[in-house]
Parts: structure tokens; C-alpha cells; sequence
């Protein structure tokens, strides 16, 4: 996970827009993964049965590209209080700001949304300010 590979992420990326236009295209609907697995708690039939198959996706998914060799991190250097408390995080600030990182970043830039494109923007420059905080003021992460 610390090797750049520009024709795998491109791959990679071009494979998660194409799977945004295609459901946008065919169901009308955004392919914004948090507001997918919220929507699961509140929604019956149909509604329900795309949005549970598109989060099995998103975990068959790596199992399927580890036959082609790709490969996910085997450990994770936090306990799982840290873990649970930073899924927590993530899930308040992705209800807080309307979607998270891919649906702005990826399905709401996409339709030139200027929420989004403001949300983005605001994410990017704080992943900014954090790595630089942390390699460079607190001297940790090197």
C-alpha cells in the first residue's frame, strides 16, 4: 500500500467511475457509499435489494481481484478501540457533510455539483494540513 502503481490505480479508478455513471445511468440513483449503506437501515424490497448487492460488491470485490495478484494490507497497526472510534468518525462526519469522500469526490464532482466540488476541496486540503502536521510538526508517520 506504500508503492504508487499509476496503471492499477488508473484502472482501479476507471473502473469505480464507470460503476457511478452505470448506476446513475440505469437507476437514477448515486453511487455515494455512505449514503448506499445508511439508506440500508431505512429502506424495504427493491430499494433495499440493489444497495445490499452493491455493498456486497464492495466486499467480493477484493477477494476476486486477489486471484488476478492484487493484494490488501494482512495487518493494521491500530487496536480495535482505535479502530471502532475512528469508524464512528467517520461515519458522524459523513453524515454531517451530506456524503463522504467518494460520493463528493467522485459522484457529485462528477455532476459538476457545487457542494461537492466545495466538500472536495475542503477534504483535500485538510489530508494536507494532517499529513503535514504530522510528518513535519509532531515528527511521527515518517
Amino acid at each position: 500500500m506504500t508503492e504508487f502503481t499509476p496503471a492499477t490505480a488508473a484502472i482501479g479508478g476507471a473502473m469505480i467511475g464507470l460503476s457511478a455513471v452505470i448506476l446513475l445511468l440505469f437507476n437514477g440513483k448515486i453511487a455515494g457509499i455512505s449514503g448506499i449503506f445508511n439508506s440500508c437501515f431505512t429502506k424495504k424490497g427493491l430499494a433495499l435489494s440493489w444497495r445490499l448487492l452493491f455493498l456486497v460488491g464492495i466486499i467480493v470485490g477484493p477477494i476476486i481481484a486477489s486471484f488476478f495478484g492484487f493484494s490488501l494490507p494482512q495487518s493494521i497497526d491500530a487496536s480495535w478501540l482505535v479502530m471502532a472510534v475512528a469508524g464512528l468518525l467517520v461515519g458522524f462526519g459523513s453524515n454531517l457533510g451530506n456524503g463522504c469522500t467518494s460520493g463528493h469526490g467522485i459522484c457529485g464532482m462528477g455532476r459538476l455539483s457545487p457542494r461537492s466540488i466545495v466538500a472536495t476541496l475542503v477534504f483535500m486540503a485538510v489530508a494536507l494540513i494532517t499529513v503535514f502536521v504530522i510528518r513535519h510538526l509532531i515528527g511521527g508517520l515518517s
